[in-house]
């Protein structure tokens, strides 16, 4: 599988994959693990991105696990597991980082330990792969702000308020709208239940009906958006923004529902993180940089530009 021209090559990120140092390892069997946070279909891209990078380099096997229930303990015990299987490396996003931090500390003396997607900067991961969320949030307020010239009530949607990602996506749209006319009502959770997820657009409708627009900040909160507007009979009243490419999403976009969508690059999480730690297992200088964040660029899409993109999204899925 090709990466499509919308994802960055490592070329751009500066990082050279392509051949691996002769120094007596480059064969050596390696395996890892991709840990996801939860079952949304965000995480079939990464996955492709995994098995690209199984293709590329030599003798490696991922392992690639989603707790299904999405909650930190559920995650944890998956990683516990991975441990005791021997693997050599385990990229995750850890659902909630604070709480995590010991379990991947004490995982670090066992296996090379990174995160991807979210972070949990206290620990002592190795690096992390993924976007710079502040940005990211920063660049959903621009989206936000241009859908409200006049300024209005926002509502901020979003599974768990304390994962790194989502802390980072809000500080980032605050810095954002700061001297606007636009205004963060709240933000509410879900702990990633899709039903409550929904429920609580429902709430805000009805609580405040002055609402001007609905941000939703992790993938699933976009469609769970779009239907409840749809059932309220606002569809088209209040402006919508959001985050990921989830199909529901990218067809209100197309629809004139959805404002824009900030994507990420779930392909290269996977691609890079399995690439990575492959690499430094077999004790090759990978240059992490002083961050120890492997940045992958958002996009915004809009009308302008959805169709090319979900052209190019539903090759990445095997459509």
């Amino acid at each position: 599988m090709k990466p499509s021209k919308l994802f960055l090559s490592f070329a751009v990120l500066g990082l050279s994959f392509g051949q691996f140092a002769a120094n007596g390892q480059e064969n050596k069997a390696v395996k890892v693990a991709f840990l996801t946070n939860n079952a949304s279909d965000f995480w079939t891209i990464a996955r492709a991105g995994c098995e690209q990078a199984q293709k590329e380099v030599p003798n490696i096997t991922v392992d690639f696990r989603i707790p299904a229930d999405g909650t930190a303990a559920e995650q944890t015990r998956i990683f516990d597991d991975l441990l005791v299987k021997g693997i050599n490396g385990i990229a995750l996003s850890p659902v909630d980082p604070a709480n995590q931090t010991a379990m991947i500390d004490r995982g670090t003396e066992k296996a090379l330990i990174v995160t991807q997607d979210s972070d949990a900067p206290k620990s002592k991961r190795s690096f992390y792969v993924g976007t710079d969320n502040v940005a990211a949030g920063r660049q959903a307020g621009e989206l936000v702000k241009k859908a409200l010239p006049s300024g209005g009530k926002i509502m901020l949607f979003v599974g768990k308020r304390d994962a790194q990602n989502a802390k980072e996506r809000i500080q980032g749209l605050e810095e954002a709208i700061k001297g606007s006319n636009v205004t963060v009502i709240d933000v509410r959770t879900d702990d990633t239940d899709r039903v409550r997820a929904k429920q609580n657009v429902s709430d805000t409708l009805v609580k405040y009906p002055d609402i001007a627009c609905l941000v939703g900040l992790w993938s699933y909160n976009g469609p769970a958006i779009i239907g409840a507007t749809k059932d309220a009979g606002k569809t088209g009243k209040v402006k919508i923004v959001t985050f990921d490419e989830e199909n529901d999403t990218l067809q209100g976009i197309k629809d004139g529902v959805v404002e824009a969508t900030v994507v990420q690059n779930p392909y290269e999480f996977g691609r890079q993180a399995v690439t990575l730690m492959a690499k430094k297992v077999r004790g090759e200088d990978i240059s992490i940089p002083e961050s120890k964040a492997f940045i992958v660029p958002t996009r915004a899409i809009d009308k302008s530009n959805v169709d090319e993109f979900w052209a190019n999204l539903k090759k990445l899925r095997g459509h």
